[in-house]
């Protein structure tokens, strides 16, 4: 299977480049605050505008097959044989609520022992800790991250592994004990259901939204008699909350 680039890049350059040219014009025609104004930003549209386009048509190649993935992309140009793979991981970060869009899926890498890559291992694995390449942001191709999913599994086997079901697995057995007074039910299994939902989209909107209402409910369920144990509960609406998303950087996760 060959994955190609996005052309999302090279469209939105195209689109800058004008922007920014007519910016620079209409800068020349006013006073001299306007035409420097008009110099500067028009000038960093027109430089995003090329960066997007560099971007989009550097190359690039990337063939999952039989034999190991094929890749020239993150500083790497050859062959990988899968015997030098000792894991591949398709992890999805939750998005960070300062944002403004999911974060792409990642593709990492984890070197066998005796592999012969040679670029820095910046990243960590999600299964285990283990330093790791981060070989594609899914974003960055036109294939649906599921597609990839699939293809990898096909060939790689047992070298792969997609968190993504490990999380949605984990969340999807929720089963709490029953005591004399507890949370109710209904309420509990209706907003754990919504962030199970929520789990199985890329929509950031919507998983955003869902942790908003996890969040909630651990301030505003009720209890009741006969219902589910408090401290299970909680514990469990704390993870699912982490998993759904992250608060800005520098601040600190309500506990």
């Amino acid at each position: 299977m060959d994955l190609h680039r996005s052309r999302v890049g090279l469209v939105i350059g195209f689109v800058l480049l004008p922007f920014g040219f007519c910016m620079v014009l209409g800068g020349l025609g006013g006073s001299t605050i306007r035409l420097i104004g008009g110099l500067i930003l028009g000038g960093l549209v027109m430089l995003a505008g090329v960066a997007g386009i560099v971007e989009a048509v550097r190359p690039f190649r990337f063939h999952i097959g039989f034999d190991g993935l094929t890749v020239r992309t993150a500083g790497l140009n050859r062959l990988l044989p899968w015997a030098e793979i000792e894991h591949l991981v398709l992890y999805q970060p939750p998005p960070v609520l300062s944002d403004k869009r999911m974060p792409s899926p990642l593709l990492l890498l984890v070197p066998a022992p005796r592999s012969t890559v040679d670029v820095p291992l910046t990243h960590r694995s999600p299964l285990d800790d283990r330093p790791c390449l981060l070989l594609l942001e899914v974003h960055d191709v036109r294939e649906k991250t599921d597609e990839v999913a699939d293809a990898l599994a096909r060939y790689g086997g047992s070298r792969f592994t997609d968190h993504r079901r490990l999380v949605r697995q984990r969340f999807d057995s929720a089963r709490f004990p029953v005591e004399a007074r507890g949370y109710d039910r209904a309420a509990v299994d209706a907003v754990v259901r919504k962030g199970q939902q929520a789990l199985r989209s890329e929509e950031f909107l919507g998983r955003l939204g869902a942790k908003a209402e996890v969040e909630l409910a651990l301030a505003e369920l009720p209890l009741v008699a006969h219902g589910y144990d408090r401290v299970r509960v909680d514990a469990f609406l704390r993870d699912l909350s982490a998993a759904l998303g992250r608060f800005e950087e520098g601040e600190e996760e309500p506990g």
